[in-house]
């Protein structure tokens, strides 16, 4: 409906905060100093934040994952979005690569300009950062926050939020003694106890999207496939998964285990690992026109292989609207257990960063 409603003219008047140079010169970036934050956008309401764009250089070797977005609405002290920088604009493991979703894009070069267009309505006040959790500065951090005023926000409206989580590596069983076959494709697994968690969240709103970003950790010369467990939805405290997939492939709209770099409006794989499935992997999914509705709670996992039995590397970013804001039962990742492990590393494998 994007372009359908571009002739609806708009009751609204546009803002915009950046980074430009305050004298008319050309140094439009600020520095963002080690342990330290910088405010992009300090609004005052109602309001929509449409466009967020944002490159960033500096010296630290995981910036994109040491840094975090942090979005605060209607002066609540919780934030509604906290997700290291790379993670919440599409990739994982704090790198870029070039792909275009409809909500989130990374542009040339390689992926380094990085852009959201998920609305972003609040009523009073809406404070956008970033902090910086690396030893060394942010030297050229670039930014827009563009945003429309209207006269008032339809009180239907959503609060966006986003949240990261990460385990590393999930609790996966040993495969000595066992045939691959049954390693990879055996086992039951009917509640999604020991699942990998996207989203815990309760009260009422509607989930409409994730990325996931595995790094496959199990050495093997037999067939190494990450995927093939189900996603499951529990919506408002339903025991047994309200929706349950057929696997991680096809959650993400993909088939038959997926080794091509593919990006559409609603799905990718931007990362798609390396022979036999080695290395890292990342890949989205949204919910635009499908979004997972829910009035009392929503709990998202994917199994970690079939019936869990893997044990990689697991990290994503949940994207959902909520009623209130701040509202995930999530536990925040601090930045040491954030940090991503050399794209060439294997467990008992010397590799060099």
């Amino acid at each position: 409906m994007v372009l359908e409603n571009l002739s609806r003219l708009r009751n609204a008047r546009r803002h915009r905060e950046s980074s430009y140079d305050r004298t008319g010169g050309n140094r439009d970036s600020v520095i963002v100093p080690p342990g330290g934050s910088h405010v992009l956008a300090d609004l005052t309401g109602p309001g929509i934040i449409r466009h967020i764009w944002i490159t960033a250089l500096g010296d630290c070797p995981h910036l994109l994952r040491t840094a975090c977005l942090r979005i605060y609405w209607d002066g609540a002290e919780q934030a509604s979005v906290d997700v290291p920088l790379g993670d919440f604009f599409g990739v994982g493991f704090g790198d870029t690569t070039n792909f275009a979703s409809l909500p989130l894009q990374m542009m040339p070069q390689d992926g380094k300009g990085m852009n959201c267009f998920f609305p972003m309505p609040f009523r009073r006040a809406a404070r956008v950062d970033v902090l910086n959790e690396s030893e060394q500065p942010i030297e050229h951090f670039f930014y827009y926050v563009d945003w429309e005023q209207p006269p008032a926000v339809d009180p239907e409206e959503g609060y966006f939020h986003a949240c990261f989580n990460r385990v590393n590596p999930t609790k996966g069983i040993c495969d000595d003694g066992m045939s691959n076959w049954d390693y990879q494709m055996a086992g039951e697994n009917l509640d999604g106890a020991d699942n990998y968690l996207v989203l815990d969240t309760t009260g009422r709103g509607h989930y409409v999207g994730c990325v996931v970003s595995i790094h496959n950790l199990r050495v093997t010369d037999q067939n190494n496939w990450y995927g093939e467990g189900d996603d499951m939805f529990f919506i408002d405290g339903d025991t047994s998964p309200t929706l349950n997939g057929t696997g991680t492939e096809d959650y993400f709209l993909t088939a038959w285990g997926p080794r091509q770099q593919f990006c559409s409006p609603y799905a990718g794989l931007t990362m798609p690992g390396g022979v036999n499935y080695s290395g890292r992997i990342s890949m989205y999914r949204f919910h635009l026109d499908d979004p997972i509705m829910f009035d009392q709670s929503l709990r998202f996992s994917l199994e970690h292989g079939h019936a869990n039995r893997r044990s990689d590397d697991w990290s994503s970013v949940a994207y959902w609207y909520q009623a209130e804001p701040g509202a995930a039962n999530m536990k925040r990742i601090a930045v040491a257990d954030r940090i991503p492990w050399p794209a060439d590393h294997l467990p008992g494998v010397e590799s060099v960063e």
